[in-house]
């Protein structure tokens, strides 16, 4: 027993070394450093994470320390960024859970990778710059969820996917699925508990692996707290674009995808609801009924009221709206085109729109090239159908805006409730804030090639990004 209590002293001697080597380098860090408790766990050969522990063998963690301790700076901050990415508590969306553990360690380590620390500096093997450009070529963003969706539509491989796997693959990922899979009660009493599958273990250690024990908390009452973390990763990019900035300058494209990964994603559709206003609208409402005819058929007919419906109904829909599009060359017209698509069915339908409309659709590159009005939802079909792109020299929004206060002057646009323009966010943006919502809308998450390219996207403070993909469609 006094063996076992040692054993683990060491390790948690030796995980608190690591977490202070860390905190020293990366200071902004420090709060999901702290948040990782440490527990033996002898169910696994190396070291893991439910976001709760870092559960450890602690025959692992002393060779590492002697022979390779780097090892397990780079190990530690890998866990780190599942538990900030929050991988394990997306793993029961995934039906391929080898493949969504490989996604899981390309996305950590290509943010790792990215971080100048030389307490996490790794050489970058050929294989592995290979794929990194290879990736960001063919996926561009490269998070889990989409790594995932890249791999399941392409042409498996599993001798490619396991080189990859032994690329990327530090720490284990069963206790993920142990967390998730946690046996009912009655499965409790009657059986003893079955050991999950370690990838890390040969057949022989996995038939074994009942027999070993654990003086870890127990999984199934561990609360993995994914708020918690989702609050953590909100905090250190906070603090890595305000007081940590100078400190964070090293630490690659975490604040951005820590920022993409803490990205509120609703549908394009919920999304126009924020224009709408309330309004009564010629409709039988089903849900009211006209109270003279109930008191009435009461007062002459004794207990047989009569009930009418109401022949008008509030309802809260979008009756004015601006859609710009930046008609630039540097704005494809391809993108242009899905971009009207998508909006043109979902305005199509009665529920967003009151049966009597004002859009107005503005194209502009430097200046205006056309406005074409539609006050019936017909005509936005014929329009996206018929649309070619104007224009195609340089570009300047705030044409649209100065456009847009002299239809308002003039009592055309009497009450605009938002304003969507459409662009690759390249161009001048006006300075002045607008009484009205204003969305710049962008085709694609925002890529890393377009923040480091040195010519940042420079939204106003004042209006809002709307970044479309599948994952906000309908």
């Amino acid at each position: 027993m006094k063996t076992r209590e040692q054993l683990e002293a060491t390790g948690n001697k030796i995980l608190n070394s690591v977490r202070t080597e860390l905190y020293l380098s990366m200071r902004f860090m420090g709060p999901a450093l702290g948040s990782l408790g440490f527990a033996m766990d002898l169910s696994t050969r190396t070291v893991g994470t439910d976001a709760v522990y870092i559960r450890f063998n602690p025959t692992y963690l002393l060779q590492t320390y002697i022979e390779r301790p780097e090892i397990l700076n780079r190990t530690y901050m890998h866990m780190l960024m599942h538990c900030l990415f929050r991988h394990m508590f997306s793993a029961k969306q995934h039906e391929d859970a080898q493949l969504w553990d490989l996604c899981c360690d390309i996305a950590v380590e290509s943010v790792v990778d990215s971080m100048d620390y030389p307490t996490i500096l790794r050489v970058t093997s050929d294989f592995r710059q290979e794929w990194y450009e290879k990736l960001e070529k063919e996926v561009s963003v490269l998070t889990a969820e989409k790594l995932y969706q890249y791999f399941m539509l392409r042409k498996r491989d599993p001798y490619l996917e396991e080189s990859l796997r032994q690329e990327f693959l530090l720490c284990d990922h069963s206790f993920w699925q142990r967390m998730e899979k946690e046996p009912s009660q009655e499965q409790n009493k009657n059986q003893p508990p079955v050991p999950q599958e370690n990838p890390q273990m040969d057949s022989d250690q996995q038939e074994n692996a009942g027999e070993k024990t654990s003086d870890a908390t127990p999984l199934g009452k561990t609360d993995p707290k994914e708020d918690e973390w989702k609050e953590h990763a909100k905090r250190i990019e906070s603090d890595m674009e305000t007081y940590a900035k100078d400190a964070a300058a090293d630490a690659g494209k975490l604040a951005w995808m820590l920022k993409l990964s803490s990205r509120e994603r609703k549908s394009y559709k919920e999304f126009l609801k924020r224009f709408a206003v309330v309004r009564e609208e010629v409709s039988v409402d089903m849900d009211s009924f006209d109270y003279g005819f109930y008191m009435y058929g009461l007062q002459h007919y004794g207990n047989m009221p009569l009930i009418e419906e109401n022949e008008f109904r509030e309802a809260k829909k979008i009756e004015e709206l601006v859609i710009a599009i930046d008609t630039s060359a540097s704005c494809k017209e391809k993108l242009v085109q899905q971009f009207l698509n998508e909006t043109g069915a979902i305005l199509k339908h009665q529920e967003s729109f009151f049966h009597k409309v004002h859009i107005r659709i503005i194209e502009c590159d430097n200046q205006i090239q056309k406005d074409i009005p539609i006050t019936n939802l017909d005509e936005i079909g014929e329009y996206t159908e018929q649309f070619s792109v104007s224009g195609g020299y340089g570009t300047d929004f705030r044409p649209v805006f100065s456009y847009v206060e002299k239809l308002r002057n003039s009592g055309e646009l009497k009450n605009l409730k938002g304003l969507m323009y459409f662009t690759d966010g390249y161009g001048e943006y006006p300075k002045k804030p607008t009484d009205y919502q204003t969305v710049f809308v962008f085709y694609g998450d925002d890529t890393p090639q377009k923040i480091f390219s040195g010519e940042p996207i420079k939204v106003p403070d004042w209006a809002v990004k709307l970044y479309l993909s599948e994952d906000t469609k309908g």
